[in-house]
């Protein structure tokens, strides 16, 4: 590989255990991981097609270019990947985790959270979305509150960073996963 590859840039570190095995796994069970950082196979396609990663900021990179390149239907397949703030897939420890903001809020803060939720996609026609982890169930609550009135157009920007830093967030968790998985 040369030096010029995105994925390299000759002086960097051994990948991680992690990246390692994200790296060296079948395409289907790679595939599998990747649709768990995001529900859109055009991203997970074009994530997938770059492996080897030198780094996970290669992965980072990689990540970014193809979120960048995502249509709106790609956009939606990956954002019905995501389940409402305040309502974390029953279950899914991933879900719960970055929703922990909500976990502590009042009654009324959740009962509020659920009608700006419905709003906000009767007005969309999807789930608001946000990256949630380190934010508070307020913060969450005043950003649902000042995005409502953007325009479709500029809503689907702010998804698609929003969609990058979630990805980010997961695609660490790989590269930095200890035992067996992707």
């Amino acid at each position: 590989m040369s030096s010029s590859s995105p994925r390299s840039t000759g002086d960097t570190p051994e990948p991680t255990p992690g990246l390692t095995r994200f790296n060296t796994a079948d395409d289907t069970t790679a595939r599998a991981a990747l649709h768990e950082v995001c529900a859109s196979r055009a991203w997970g396609s074009k994530v997938l097609a770059q492996r080897p990663y030198a780094t996970t900021d290669a992965l980072f990179t990689a990540s970014d270019a193809a979120m960048a390149e995502l249509t709106a239907e790609d956009l939606a397949e990956a954002m019905a990947g995501h389940p409402p703030i305040g309502r974390p897939k029953p279950g899914d420890p991933t879900s719960h985790r970055e929703q922990s903001g909500m976990s502590g809020a009042s009654e009324a803060l959740k009962s509020e959270m659920l009608e700006l939720n419905l709003a906000y996609q009767e007005k969309f026609g999807h789930v608001f979305l946000i990256c949630a982890s380190g934010r508070t169930g307020e913060q969450m609550r005043d950003a649902v509150r000042n995005r409502i009135d953007n325009t479709p157009e500029q809503e689907r920007e702010i998804v698609r960073g929003e969609l990058g830093k979630i990805n980010r967030i997961r695609l660490t968790r790989i590269a930095h996963a200890e035992g067996d998985a992707p």
